[in-house]
């Protein structure tokens, strides 16, 4: 029989099982596990809670992904999931066929359950888990019950979570020893601190990987997040966020920047194995910065710092420190630094050049001068695959120069450049036919030099990209 017989042939099983919800749930014992994939994603998406709360106590793989279907924040079908994974916990003896040690609930690719069949054969193996605690999850010791798995991320604006995270978490918190709720991805925007440290108290802080922070909480509130953060001994992700985001986004309200500017700069924990730090917005930095990065254990892999100040003392600092030096990611955009000395950022990119992939410097008000000083050193940067110059003060010899520094990088994929300042008028204002001209004349010395993939010059409004 073919493929396409087979699927025709499974697919109308499923639909006839599906018209006797009761003979279906009889059958559940003796189907192929073939039938439960597809079966389950009917029953679910149909809101079948007796045939859903059926099938997860007797599902036979090691692995349940739910977050791609359609109807997961439906209260009653998720109920029906939870009240199954009661039933199977509190179970001496566990069910011939069931094998299911991991609930996913993450969100992924809608097409997930077909690419993947359901997702049973995706294994969750995080970075976390040693050797043994991952054999273990495998294949687990006869008569041993290791402890559910279930895995969620949270999204928590205010003190407002949807109704199906407020009832997993309580749930998960009243069975805390007999079932794990992993977190990899925790996002918190303008949140209690308290309401905050709840969840965290929930959460099995171990598989914590990415928490994103969108603001700050009052005087004093630091230090109780600060004795929760440094138990998040495997955070590889840390978004910070500050107000400048916040009033972008919309969806909550500002905090009282009066007290904003009078609260002490925050006092982090050493963070061990982060390799991902963004800052946006963040109004405490300036001349702080140096304190901040005194807590990083390992080398960094990604450092923005966007829409806040730095000072020269805290651009001075960069290239000391050592846990820099490793970088694939270097964001500075909107960090203004036309009245800084720009020498500390050309050593820093002399340390990372064997490294740095990206390096995006839009909106820094960079003058000829600063620019032309870090210019020498791109030629080093030989892995760079995206460059971001846009919104800096650039002249057409500054450009041809910038070309000649990188016509031995070979991977640059993506190259960003601001108009140049022979294409504005004595007001400021950008001339269309001359920057046209312009671009034209430096992509005629760009491909003279090298074989560009994907080049952009901008002026506001007025862009022209060349493919």
């Amino acid at each position: 029989m073919s493929d396409l017989s087979q699927d025709t042939s499974l697919q109308q099983a499923v639909q006839w099982l599906l018209k006797d919800e009761a003979l279906a749930i009889s059958a559940l014992e003796y189907l192929p596990t073939e039938f439960f994939p597809p079966l389950f994603k009917e029953a679910f998406t149909g809101r079948q809670t007796n045939l859903v709360r059926a099938m997860v106590a007797a599902w036979p793989f090691h692995r349940l992904s739910m977050g791609a279907l359609p109807t997961i924040s439906h209260m009653e079908t998720l109920k029906a999931v939870l009240d199954a994974l009661d039933f199977l916990v509190t179970q001496k003896v566990r069910p011939r066929r069931w094998k299911l040690q991991v609930l996913d609930l993450q969100k992924v690719h809608q097409d997930f359950w077909d690419e993947q069949t359901g997702g049973i054969d995706v294994s969750y193996t995080p970075r976390v888990l040693s050797q043994k605690e991952t054999t273990e999850e495998q294949e687990p010791e006869c008569g041993v019950k290791q402890p559910l798995r279930v895995l969620a991320d949270f999204d928590l604006c205010g003190e407002h979570l949807k109704e199906t995270d407020k009832y997993l978490l309580k749930w998960a918190r009243q069975r805390k020893g007999s079932v794990q709720l992993c977190c990899r991805e925790l996002k918190i925007r303008e949140s209690h601190v308290y309401t905050v440290i709840g969840i965290l108290n929930i959460l099995d802080r171990d598989h914590l990987q990415e928490l994103e922070l969108n603001s700050w909480w009052p005087q004093g509130s630091q230090a109780w997040f600060a004795h929760c953060l440094v138990q998040l001994g495997n955070l590889c992700k840390l978004p910070l966020l500050g107000t400048q985001q916040t009033a972008l986004s919309g969806n909550c309200a500002l905090p009282d920047m009066k007290k904003c500017v009078t609260e002490p700069v925050p006092q982090f924990p050493n963070l061990d194995c982060l390799q991902h730090l963004y800052m946006n917005g963040i109004y405490f930095l300036k001349d702080n910065l140096e304190t901040l990065l005194r807590c990083l254990k390992t080398p960094l892999e990604t450092l923005s710092i966007t829409h806040s100040q730095l000072s020269q003392a805290d651009l001075n600092h960069l290239p000391l420190s050592l846990n820099l030096h490793q970088l694939t990611h270097l964001n500075l955009s909107s960090v203004v630094l036309s009245c800084l000395s720009t020498g500390p950022l050309r050593l820093l990119l002399e340390r990372v050049a064997a490294t740095l992939k990206t390096l995006e410097l839009e909106g820094c008000r960079m003058k000829v001068s600063q620019l032309s000083a870090i210019l020498p050193v791109l030629s080093q940067c030989t892995q760079l695959t995206k460059i971001n110059f846009l919104d800096n003060d650039i002249s057409m010899a500054v450009l041809r120069d910038l070309f000649h520094h990188t016509a031995n990088l070979s991977e640059l994929l993506l190259e960003m450049y601001p108009a140049p300042l022979e294409s504005y008028d004595d007001t400021g204002h950008v001339l269309r036919d001359r920057f046209a001209q312009h671009c034209s004349e430096l992509m005629d010395i760009l491909r003279a030099i090298r074989q560009p993939k994907s080049v952009y010059f901008a002026a506001g409004a007025c862009f022209v990209y060349y493919h």
